[in-house]
């Protein structure tokens, strides 16, 4: 390792990099604890404390939520943008033919994406507003607070959008899941202060069992994000002239894991919208209305039934997404007509059932994973009895991946730098 950091800092191209990446996420924690006015914080804190669903959330935003920061938002409606454009993409026929016109098919749909931003990122700022609002944290403001504080939420998204692309293109690693990741591990150390200010004789059992599960969840999500099943494709021998071509044989990875983490957010974006739209009608004139919203309120609010609710959602959405990202008659097709096949199997449907097959006994699997991964916190704070440290099992995932796709790019930087020293 020492190695690797001295080869790192030897080059100053690669050096220069990393410090740049450095100051840019530096700049995106300053801008975390920068507060929009009008808030009462100590009431906000509390308010993400006690409400376990809001608390994950602001885990993700590295604390940017309970500091209710002008970038508290993070790059949520982004990502939630390109999720939908990635959808877009496999359903649009416009946009589809769009993304085959490579890279200026790419700048466009990543124009549209940014585009499309903005109003998601108003649509959410005004959303968590009216909540905490209806929670009593938001005080009385004015026509002129409220759009002062939506230009305010809105431009900070776009500002930590444009800091992640700048990071793309001059740095190392992908500037967005890298503001992700260290907006997770920016809420750790305080998670440690809390629990090291309230630990006691009781709970270290508690503390140390948690650091194995975390230690054991870290090593199986490396193992089922690296693992992949490959399915042998062999390439039809043909002759032109006197030279000979194909007669290759390689494989078709098919990862365990497939979806990444876009099931699990889907997922919690879809137990995020009753509990919602259940706090707008809390206060609605109508008596059973009202009811009827605190009733499901109360019901997303119970951990038992938000689990499993979450864990069923987790599972079919990652069937869904591996649905939509690898088709099989698809993939057969275009094997079919490079003169590949697989061995033992007659090209055409044969082999695409053959694909349907393996992909839905490889997708239950990342999918009982995903779910597992998802529903971790409420699992490890039953059994350690320990509620100021969550283990996020998707900020893990999140964290785990984005090193290891980082460690990656580093890697391919540092053989091309040692390739042209010879």
């Amino acid at each position: 390792m020492f190695d690797t950091l001295k080869k790192i800092f030897t080059h100053k191209d690669l050096r220069n990099k990393i410090l740049y990446v450095v100051f840019i996420l530096f700049i995106f924690r300053i801008l975390a604890h920068i507060p929009v006015p009008g808030i009462d914080l100590n009431e906000l804190r509390a308010f993400f404390e006690r409400n376990q669903l809001f608390g994950l959330l602001n885990l993700f935003s590295g604390g940017a939520m309970r500091n209710f920061s002008v970038v508290m938002m993070g790059v949520g409606p982004y990502i939630t943008s390109s999720i939908i454009f990635q959808l877009l993409v496999m359903i649009v026929p416009s946009l589809e033919s769009l993304q085959k016109e490579g890279e200026y098919g790419r700048q466009k749909i990543n124009q549209y994406t940014r585009i499309a931003t903005v109003p998601l990122a108003v649509i959410q700022s005004y959303a968590m507003i009216i909540l905490l609002k209806n929670q009593g944290i938001v005080g009385t403001w004015t026509q002129f607070d409220l759009i002062t504080a939506l230009i305010t939420m809105t431009a900070g998204t776009i500002l930590l959008m444009w800091l992640g692309e700048l990071i793309s293109e001059n740095g190392i690693g992908n500037g967005i899941s890298l503001i992700i990741t260290l907006g997770i591990l920016g809420g750790v150390p305080s998670a440690i202060q809390q629990t090291l200010a309230v630990l006691d004789t009781g709970k270290i059992i508690g503390v140390i069992v948690f650091g194995i599960i975390g230690l054991i969840v870290t090593g199986m999500i490396v193992l089922v994000n690296e693992g992949e099943r490959q399915i042998p494709v062999t390439y039809a021998r043909r002759v032109r002239g006197n030279r000979t071509f194909g007669g290759v044989d390689t494989h078709l990875p098919l990862k365990i894991n497939i979806g990444g983490v876009i099931p699990i957010i889907f997922a919690l974006s879809m137990m995020i919208f009753p509990g919602v739209i259940a706090k707008f009608f809390e206060a609605a004139r109508s008596e059973q209305l009202a009811e009827a919203a605190k009733w499901l309120a109360d019901l997303f609010q119970n951990n038992t039934f938000y689990s499993i609710a979450y864990f069923i959602l987790v599972i079919l959405f990652t069937f869904f997404y591996a649905g939509v990202v690898f088709k099989p008659e698809q993939v057969s097709e275009n094997l079919q007509k490079q003169g590949g096949f697989v061995p033992g199997l007659r090209p055409g449907h044969e082999t695409a059932d053959y694909l349907q097959s393996v992909l839905t006994k490889i997708t239950f699997v990342g999918a009982l994973f995903l779910g597992v991964i998802a529903i971790l916190p409420f699992i490890v704070q039953s059994i350690t009895n320990v509620n100021t440290l969550v283990l996020g099992g998707t900020g893990l995932l999140i964290v785990v991946s984005v090193v290891i796709e980082t460690m990656r790019q580093i890697r391919a930087q540092l053989v091309m730098r040692t390739y042209d020293t010879f």
